[in-house]
């Protein structure tokens, strides 16, 4: 999960032809075999969005089981990069603000990384104004 200075989080449509087609996701992707986390956090980011990490750090592992596949995602926060995120697979790319992220517009899997991101938003006292954008409703869906 990638924040910037106010807080806001980088979601990325993932393409249609994938697994859970159509939905916003946490920019990321697979470890691979031999790979550490974080070198595969780094790898994966620069790939899809042109960044690299300066700083990360681990949020929390989420198993979840759909009725055709079963993930482990093991989460990052980046709290720091370099470089300017673009789509490099032509996928869309948004800031959004944490508090109102939708959780019906992402994988089952991400309702608890959502969870504890709002959770740590409401602990660090992160300010959010009534002008934010309403994610989930018009953009996400």
């Amino acid at each position: 999960m990638i924040r910037d200075a106010t807080g806001a989080v980088l979601v990325a449509r993932r393409h249609a032809h994938l697994h859970q087609g159509g939905l916003w996701e946490f920019p990321g992707g697979k470890i691979d075999d031999g790979e550490s986390c974080h070198a595969a956090l780094c790898r994966e980011l620069a790939e899809e969005l042109d960044i690299r990490v300066e700083a990360a750090e681990p949020l929390l592992d989420v198993e979840h089981r759909y009725p055709d596949k079963r993930v482990r995602l093991e989460v990052w926060t980046v709290t720091s990069f370099s470089g300017t995120p673009r789509g490099l697979q032509g996928q869309p790319l948004e800031w959004v603000d944490a508090a109102r992220l939708d959780p019906a517009c992402f994988p089952a899997a991400n309702a608890a990384i959502i969870e504890a991101l709002r959770r740590s938003v409401a602990a660090a006292g992160v300010a959010r104004t009534a002008d934010d954008p309403e994610p989930g409703a018009e953009n996400h869906a």
